[in-house]
């Protein structure tokens, strides 16, 4: 048995065994048979099989049904300062390899359990950092960690002028972790004034407010999406659903879109994504409309617009209502579908990785049949690679994208 290390050791069932490896980093608290000592929550511990083999070691959380969320398989690792700064690197340097240069300023730094970060998110909008903490182990080293990751950005010329924590999340609940928001103070810094920064993605200029904004303050996923769409778009009507701060309609119109119709029922999103639109000069190709898309798509005429996209929030955030979801995906794209003329343009997504891409795609199937047309796959595409898919861990595959041509 392996005792190389000071750390509290537990042992794990076959079955947990069997579960990571096959390369899952996380080890279920009803696999946990025994362990050397109780150790503080969030502590880090080693896990070995029934047999003695060495599995990881990960952070302990004591309220999570994930009672070891796995930070190293190697045995020889020491979890100081190098070994934090190492990882983070390595993050940065695949963002730098995969995106664009000019999609550095504003990208996600670190995406959880892809970048061997359990539970913690980290995305960059001009200067500003914004971190969301999941997991009580990230959250007991966050006073090292997050230090780190702006040294690491600042070492290579980015300029970085504070980090925001955006902890208002029930899901913290899990962990035993209060919400909460607010800036993390750097040492010997004094945080940033405000909370809304502007970033430039694909050419297009929007404001952020990384305090009121939904999730970090910006979606960032759907990047290369929206150029993919926006090919699509010269010359074109077209209708932009759940359009939140315009990003969608944004890149349609600057595309070269006839016209883009902006939908969404939240006010406030419509007023962000005017404001973005005047920012940018598309105004005069753009409207907006407050509205039910559920209710809005079957009082359209047939034709009236030539591109339809959908980019709905998740349907399902549960593998229990995910009949449901899938029920209300089927319906909204049918209604899409039916208001699309033979030969217009389709775009369509999920969110959720409860909804995986075969289930998604046996629903479009059911949705084209239901509007009795038949849909030519242009793309079928995934999350931008500044969020990695790690295929051993399917809860990284979340985003589904697809675009059609209706016939």
């Amino acid at each position: 048995m392996k005792q190389t290390r000071d750390y509290p050791l537990f042992t794990v069932s076959h079955k947990g065994e069997r579960w990571t490896d096959q390369g899952h980093p996380w080890i279920y608290a009803a696999e946990i048979q025994d362990k050397s000592e109780e150790p503080p929550n969030g502590a880090l511990c080693d896990a070995v099989g029934e047999g003695g083999k060495y599995i990881g070691t990960g952070f302990y959380s004591r309220e999570s049904k994930i009672g070891l969320r796995l930070v190293s398989r190697n045995a020889n690792d020491r979890f100081d300062a190098a070994f934090w700064r190492r990882r983070v690197q390595y993050a940065w340097d695949y963002r730098k390899t995969v995106l664009r240069p000019e999609d550095l300023g504003c990208c996600r730094v670190i995406f959880g359990e892809a970048d061997g970060f359990p539970g913690l998110t980290v995305d960059r909008f001009s200067g500003l950092l914004v971190a969301q903490t999941l997991s009580v182990g990230i959250e007991r080293i966050k006073d090292r960690l997050f230090p780190i990751i702006v040294e690491v950005l600042r070492s290579d010329g980015q300029t970085i002028s504070g980090l925001y924590e955006r902890n208002d999340v029930s899901i913290r609940a899990l962990e035993g972790l209060e919400q909460g928001k607010g800036w993390y103070a750097l040492p010997g810094e004094t945080p940033p004034a405000s909370a809304v920064t502007e970033i430039c993605e694909n050419g297009i200029w929007y404001a952020v407010d990384v305090e009121n904004g939904q999730k970090t303050g910006f979606f960032l996923d759907q990047k290369y999406n929206r150029l993919a769409a926006a090919k699509l778009a010269e010359g074109r009507r077209v209708l932009d659903c759940f359009t939140h701060t315009g990003s969608f309609a944004l890149n349609a119109a600057k595309g070269g879109a006839a016209h883009v119709t902006a939908v969404d029922v939240s006010g406030e999103a419509l007023r962000m994504a005017e404001a973005n639109a005047r920012r940018n000069g598309l105004i005069d190709r753009m409207d907006f409309v407050e509205a039910d898309v559920f209710e809005l798509l079957p009082e359209l005429k047939k034709g009236e617009y030539d591109f339809i996209i959908l980019d709905p929030p998740a349907f399902t955030k549960s593998r229990k209502t995910v009949g449901r979801a899938e029920r209300g995906y089927r319906e909204i794209n049918q209604r899409a579908l039916r208001a699309l003329p033979r030969g217009g343009y389709f775009a369509t997504a999920s969110c959720s990785h409860f909804m995986p891409a075969a289930q998604f795609e046996q629903m479009l199937r059911a949705a084209a049949l239901d509007a009795g047309v038949e849909l030519r796959q242009i793309e079928a595409r995934r999350q931008a690679p500044d969020h990695p898919i790690l295929w051993n861990v399917p809860e990284t595959d979340y985003l589904k994208f697809y675009l059609f041509q209706v016939v």
